[in-house]
């Protein structure tokens, strides 16, 4: 199985809606990474796994969409508890959306809230 990795940060606030979330109600920023592990059996004709222009072109909107947001507020968390898990769920739905290389058969993203927190969704795509 190959698997080729692509990141990137950015900085988005939210605030938690669970019950008696603490300090953690309150709006705050994160210094997110969100990492993008492509998976497949085989190479494509170029021997690639997964186009790195177009995997970069999804995170640089990703950035570009979440950046100095309040992630509250955007489509997909309107109800939900914006939790790091949410999150790496929404990211994705977006990226298989727009990269679609047949050579991928998994995807794995995981969104690092800071530097020892972190949650990971994966699946087939």
């Amino acid at each position: 199985m190959y698997s080729t990795t692509v990141l990137t940060d950015f900085v988005a606030q939210h605030y938690l809606t669970v019950p008696n979330p603490g300090p953690e109600g309150e709006p705050h920023s994160h210094h997110f990474e969100v990492e993008l592990t492509f998976r497949g059996p085989a190479l494509n004709e170029y021997d690639y796994l997964v186009d790195i222009d177009d995997a970069d072109a999804a995170l640089a909107a990703l950035a570009d969409r979440y950046r100095d947001v309040l992630l509250n507020d955007m489509p997909g968390f309107e109800g939900r508890n914006p939790s790091i898990e949410r999150f790496a769920r929404i990211v994705f739905e977006r990226v298989t959306d727009t990269v679609t290389d047949d050579t991928v058969t998994e995807l794995a993203v995981t969104v690092w809230e800071d530097d020892v927190a972190a949650a990971t969704y994966d699946a087939s795509v």
